[in-house]
């Protein structure tokens, strides 16, 4: 199998049994300002999500500006590729750049036509949303009305949810991919999507679909060649990896390893679990796709936490909110960026600060014991460092961050960790905020220090 990784491992697998077996799509994001990145686009991964519960490969997911001759290219080269569905969002409005419908419809052969009941619909969502603005032009909201009623001749219709309808066409004579068009919206697009796959031509189109498994396991303090490194010995070992579709993924400083293939074929996933588990079992901390947000989610019932921050901003914070009912252990936070901060909020002595330097292990320590005390919390975290883009020495440069755990007991138990991160502000925080939930996740699990 070809996987098609760089040496460093981040590439996307390649074909395989089962992607060639599986009916494939492609998606259509339109929308100068998705291009432009005003707005990240967030239906192309949704909807590659959905398609792949049905059993259909998404092969490709392609952004185009509000220019019709884009979208002709860019629906046509799909044709040419082999989709059997395309599925597109935005450029459904009432505005004169929003044209999806009507390429659309040229695209599968189809005149465009108004659809009565559909206009006399819109016509009922827009009355209800003009009621707030008396000031309106009325013909103008009546020409927006009618743009959005014409239609694809024969195309299935999707009720509106904002104002905008989908739509689901197939093509004329029956040669080439039904297209589901969909509005931009992410709120709109989501709530029409089991409508359109219920319809007859999405049904037609995915003929064949399959059932894939996809599994996902995580490792955290190895670079993404080590993963590299390991699917070659795989081969060396005479694994048999041609039933697997090995995607690898270095996401917030952690390696995601993706694996796609045919129920029949679990023993090959099997034996390569096995090699990675041989291969790797101290930094390995997810066989079963569990992100550390919900392995501590789980760690930390029946504890409790507080945290002091300085570089991450409440980063920290913020994600160990995220799970429900965090509310259960984290008791309470500081942003303690200033000396008088760390001192005040957090119980620092001055003194220490003076003598170590407000970015030292010194400091994370005491932040983490210091804020445990304040909010009478089993456990604590510091975190101080230089995340950027100035402020750093030669000593202490840009990315340098010490982090500590504390936990309360007899022994106390201290993790403290003192690491040099890479990239821009953004990096350092968000890669600061993940070494030190897997630091939370060791202290948990009963590491210490003290007791190494």
């Amino acid at each position: 199998m070809s996987r098609g990784a760089d040496p460093g491992g981040r590439g996307g697998a390649g074909a395989t049994r089962a992607s060639a077996a599986a009916p494939r799509a492609g998606i259509l994001v339109t929308g100068t300002e998705v291009l432009t990145g005003i707005i990240s686009d967030r239906n192309g991964p949704w909807l590659s999500e959905r398609l792949h519960d049905l059993g259909v490969d998404t092969a490709t997911i392609q952004i185009v500006g509000d220019r019709p001759a884009d979208l002709r290219a860019a629906l046509h080269a799909m044709r040419e590729a082999g989709m059997a569905l395309i599925v597109t969002s935005g450029g459904l409005g009432p505005t004169a750049d929003d044209l999806t419908a009507e390429v659309v419809g040229q695209f599968c052969g189809r005149q465009m036509v108004l659809d009565a009941a559909l206009e006399a619909r819109i016509g009922e969502i827009l009355e209800r949303l003009t009621a707030r603005w008396p000031n309106l032009d009325p013909d103008a909201v009546r020409e927006s009305n009618r743009k959005q009623a014409l239609i694809p001749e024969g195309a299935t219709i999707l009720d509106p949810v904002g104002t905008a309808p989908g739509l689901v066409v197939p093509q004329a004579h029956g040669d080439g991919p039904t297209v589901v068009v969909l509005p931009g919206p992410p709120r709109e697009l989501q709530a029409m999507w089991e409508a359109a796959r219920a319809t007859e031509a999405f049904s037609a189109a995915i003929a064949g679909a399959t059932s894939y498994e996809r599994e996902i396991v995580r490792l955290f303090g190895i670079p993404e060649s080590e993963i590299a490194s390991t699917l070659r010995v795989a081969e060396q070992e005479g694994l048999d990896l041609d039933p697997l579709e090995i995607t690898t993924c270095l996401r917030r400083g952690e390696i995601e390893v993706a694996t796609r293939f045919f129920p029949a074929d679990r023993q090959a996933y099997d034996a390569l679990l096995d090699l990675i588990r041989r291969r790797h079992p101290e930094t390995l901390f997810s066989q079963d796709g569990s992100t550390i947000d919900d392995l501590l989610a789980g760690l930390l019932r029946g504890h409790t936490l507080a945290v002091a921050e300085s570089c991450t901003a409440g980063g920290l914070a913020s994600r160990l909110t995220d799970p429900p009912g965090a509310s259960e252990y984290l008791l309470g936070g500081a942003v303690v960026y200033s000396n008088d901060a760390k001192a005040d909020l957090a119980g620092v002595d001055p003194a220490l600060i003076e003598r170590h330097g407000a970015v030292s292990t010194e400091v994370a320590q005491a932040l983490a014991h210091g804020i445990a005390e304040r909010f009478g919390a089993e456990l604590g975290i510091g975190i101080t460092g230089i995340a950027g883009p100035g402020g750093g020495t030669a000593e202490k440069p840009v990315g340098l961050v010490c982090l500590s755990v504390w936990m309360r007991g007899e022994p106390p138990r201290t993790l403290t960790r003192r690491t040099r991160l890479p990239g821009g502000r953004a990096d350092v925080r968000d890669r600061s905020v993940t070494v030190a939930m897997h630091m939370l996740r060791r202290v948990l699990l009963g590491e210490s220090d003290a007791a190494a």
